[in-house]
Protein backbone atom coordinates (compact mmCIF):
# COMPACT_ATOMS: atom_id res chain seq x y z
CA UNK A 1 0.00 0.00 0.00
CA UNK A 2 0.81 3.25 -0.93
CA UNK A 3 1.14 5.61 2.22
CA UNK A 4 2.13 9.03 1.37
CA UNK A 5 2.57 11.13 -2.12
CA UNK A 6 4.75 14.36 -1.50
CA UNK A 7 6.08 16.68 -3.69
CA UNK A 8 8.68 18.84 -2.43
CA UNK A 9 10.76 21.67 -3.43
CA UNK A 10 14.36 22.10 -3.13
CA UNK A 11 14.24 24.63 0.00
CA UNK A 12 11.62 21.97 1.99
CA UNK A 13 8.09 23.70 1.04
CA UNK A 14 5.86 21.21 0.05
CA UNK A 15 3.60 21.46 -2.89
CA UNK A 16 1.80 18.31 -2.80
CA UNK A 17 1.13 16.07 0.62
CA UNK A 18 -1.46 13.12 0.34
CA UNK A 19 -1.37 10.56 3.45
CA UNK A 20 -2.96 7.77 2.83
CA UNK A 21 -3.21 6.44 6.70
CA UNK A 22 -4.62 9.14 8.78
CA UNK A 23 -1.87 11.30 10.50
CA UNK A 24 -2.17 14.52 12.72
CA UNK A 25 -1.45 17.99 10.86
CA UNK A 26 1.55 18.30 13.02
CA UNK A 27 2.73 15.05 12.59
CA UNK A 28 2.65 15.40 8.90
CA UNK A 29 4.58 18.25 9.10
CA UNK A 30 7.46 16.57 10.76
CA UNK A 31 7.12 13.63 8.20
CA UNK A 32 8.37 15.96 5.63
CA UNK A 33 10.56 17.86 7.18
CA UNK A 34 12.50 14.60 8.31
CA UNK A 35 12.00 13.08 4.48
CA UNK A 36 12.79 16.51 3.09
CA UNK A 37 16.26 16.39 5.68
CA UNK A 38 17.25 13.21 4.26
CA UNK A 39 17.09 13.90 1.01
CA UNK A 40 18.73 17.22 0.73
CA UNK A 41 21.76 15.33 2.17
CA UNK A 42 21.55 12.65 0.12
CA UNK A 43 24.44 12.64 -2.58
CA UNK A 44 22.97 12.74 -6.56
CA UNK A 45 25.09 9.41 -7.18
CA UNK A 46 23.17 7.57 -4.73
CA UNK A 47 20.24 4.98 -5.31
CA UNK A 48 16.47 6.36 -5.10
CA UNK A 49 15.50 4.18 -2.71
CA UNK A 50 15.45 4.45 1.23
CA UNK A 51 14.67 2.45 4.16
CA UNK A 52 12.03 4.91 6.08
CA UNK A 53 11.07 2.98 8.84
CA UNK A 54 12.48 5.32 11.72
CA UNK A 55 10.00 8.13 10.22
CA UNK A 56 7.04 5.73 8.85
CA UNK A 57 7.19 3.02 10.62
CA UNK A 58 8.14 -0.56 9.98
CA UNK A 59 8.04 -2.13 6.43
CA UNK A 60 8.15 1.33 5.01
CA UNK A 61 10.57 2.80 2.13
CA UNK A 62 10.60 5.62 0.46
CA UNK A 63 11.51 5.91 -3.25
CA UNK A 64 11.92 9.41 -5.01
CA UNK A 65 13.01 11.16 -8.10
CA UNK A 66 14.48 14.68 -8.60
CA UNK A 67 13.30 16.72 -11.49
CA UNK A 68 14.59 20.43 -11.82
CA UNK A 69 14.06 22.28 -8.45
CA UNK A 70 11.19 19.14 -7.03
CA UNK A 71 11.32 15.79 -5.22
CA UNK A 72 8.65 13.58 -6.43
CA UNK A 73 8.40 11.10 -3.12
CA UNK A 74 6.69 8.15 -2.68
CA UNK A 75 5.83 6.35 1.03
CA UNK A 76 4.63 2.86 0.76
CA UNK A 77 4.98 -0.62 2.47
CA UNK A 78 6.75 -4.11 1.19
CA UNK A 79 3.42 -4.90 -0.52
CA UNK A 80 4.76 -2.73 -3.39
CA UNK A 81 7.24 -3.16 -5.82
CA UNK A 82 10.48 -0.22 -5.83
CA UNK A 83 10.69 -0.21 -9.44
CA UNK A 84 7.18 -0.15 -9.96
CA UNK A 85 6.76 2.97 -7.54
CA UNK A 86 9.69 4.74 -9.71
CA UNK A 87 7.81 3.83 -13.01
CA UNK A 88 4.53 5.33 -10.97
CA UNK A 89 6.51 8.65 -10.21
CA UNK A 90 7.36 9.09 -13.95
CA UNK A 91 3.85 7.96 -15.18
CA UNK A 92 2.82 11.24 -12.11
CA UNK A 93 5.27 13.38 -13.62
CA UNK A 94 4.32 12.30 -17.64
CA UNK A 95 0.21 13.24 -17.32
CA UNK A 96 1.88 16.30 -15.55
CA UNK A 97 3.57 17.54 -18.19
CA UNK A 98 0.80 17.05 -20.64
CA UNK A 99 -1.65 18.36 -18.42
CA UNK A 100 0.82 21.84 -17.89
CA UNK A 101 2.82 21.81 -21.05
CA UNK A 102 6.41 20.88 -19.28
CA UNK A 103 4.98 21.14 -15.82
CA UNK A 104 7.11 23.08 -13.49
CA UNK A 105 6.59 24.20 -9.69
CA UNK A 106 4.57 27.70 -10.20
CA UNK A 107 1.85 24.93 -12.60
CA UNK A 108 1.87 23.04 -9.32
CA UNK A 109 1.05 26.29 -6.79
CA UNK A 110 -1.71 27.88 -9.25
CA UNK A 111 -3.26 24.74 -10.48
CA UNK A 112 -3.78 22.54 -7.22
CA UNK A 113 -7.06 21.00 -7.33
CA UNK A 114 -5.50 19.96 -11.08
CA UNK A 115 -2.59 18.34 -9.47
CA UNK A 116 -5.04 16.36 -7.08
CA UNK A 117 -7.22 15.18 -9.65
CA UNK A 118 -4.65 13.97 -11.71
CA UNK A 119 -3.04 12.31 -8.50
CA UNK A 120 -6.70 10.52 -8.19
CA UNK A 121 -6.72 8.96 -10.87
CA UNK A 122 -3.33 7.51 -10.35
CA UNK A 123 -3.65 6.52 -6.62
CA UNK A 124 -7.18 6.33 -4.33
CA UNK A 125 -6.82 5.45 -1.25
CA UNK A 126 -3.32 3.85 -1.23
CA UNK A 127 -3.86 1.66 -4.31
CA UNK A 128 -2.37 2.20 -7.71
CA UNK A 129 -5.19 2.64 -10.46
CA UNK A 130 -4.09 3.80 -13.40
CA UNK A 131 -0.70 3.45 -14.94
CA UNK A 132 -1.57 4.62 -18.36
CA UNK A 133 -0.54 8.70 -18.17
CA UNK A 134 -2.83 8.44 -21.89
CA UNK A 135 -5.63 7.28 -20.01
CA UNK A 136 -5.57 9.66 -16.53
CA UNK A 137 -5.31 12.24 -19.07
CA UNK A 138 -8.52 11.14 -21.13
CA UNK A 139 -10.12 11.06 -17.63
CA UNK A 140 -9.10 14.04 -16.18
CA UNK A 141 -10.02 16.12 -19.18
CA UNK A 142 -13.27 14.45 -18.82
CA UNK A 143 -13.62 15.84 -15.21
CA UNK A 144 -12.30 19.43 -16.73
CA UNK A 145 -15.49 19.22 -19.17
CA UNK A 146 -17.90 18.51 -16.89
CA UNK A 147 -16.87 21.00 -14.49
CA UNK A 148 -16.61 23.66 -16.94
CA UNK A 149 -20.48 22.91 -18.03
CA UNK A 150 -21.72 22.76 -14.54
CA UNK A 151 -20.05 26.33 -14.00
CA UNK A 152 -21.68 27.25 -16.87
CA UNK A 153 -25.29 26.61 -15.91
CA UNK A 154 -24.59 27.77 -12.43
CA UNK A 155 -23.88 30.83 -14.19
CA UNK A 156 -27.27 30.97 -15.81
CA UNK A 157 -29.19 33.53 -13.94
CA UNK A 158 -32.39 32.11 -12.30
CA UNK A 159 -35.26 33.78 -14.07
CA UNK A 160 -33.84 32.61 -17.43
CA UNK A 161 -34.01 29.50 -16.54
CA UNK A 162 -37.22 29.92 -14.95
CA UNK A 163 -38.51 31.20 -17.83
CA UNK A 164 -37.19 28.33 -20.19
CA UNK A 165 -39.16 25.63 -18.35
CA UNK A 166 -42.79 27.69 -19.13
Amino acid sequence: MIRAVMVINTQGKPRLAKFYDIQAVEKQRELIRNVYGVLCSRAENVSNFIEAESFFGPDSRIVYKHFATLYFVFVFDSSENELAMLDLIQVFVETLDKCFKNVCELDMVFNYSKMHTVLDEIILGGQVLETNSTEVMKAVEEISRLETASNAISLVPKSVSSWRSR
